[in-house]
């Protein structure tokens, strides 16, 4: 579990990244979370965008992916989502105490 300290730091980094994946009407599939997992593997902090014609809200989207892999839903606004996930072999964020 992140502190809010933590949090606000995690989303002011997340503030000038553009989403790298798009959740649409296929929805969360086996494969899109494999992709997201590696990505959490070797990015730690990654921004998802949640298109209108998803079946999902971005909140819904964000703790559905929070619960398959065990990450943190750091940011939900509008249509995008921010997830981090400390990475196992190679740590690159240092959050605040």
């Amino acid at each position: 579990m992140i502190t809010s300290k933590q949090r606000s730091y995690l989303r002011s980094l997340a503030n000038t990244m553009s989403p790298i994946f798009q959740i649409g009407k296929e929805g969360i599939e086996e494969n899109f979370i494999k992709q997201v997992d590696s990505a959490l593997e070797a990015r730690e902090l990654i921004k998802i965008s949640v298109l209108n014609n998803s079946d999902y809200g971005a909140r819904e989207a964000s703790d559905e992916l929070c619960q398959e892999l065990g990450c943190e839903g750091v940011q939900s606004i509008g249509s995008k989502i921010v997830l981090y996930r400390q990475s196992k072999k190679n740590p690159k964020i240092e959050l605040p105490k």
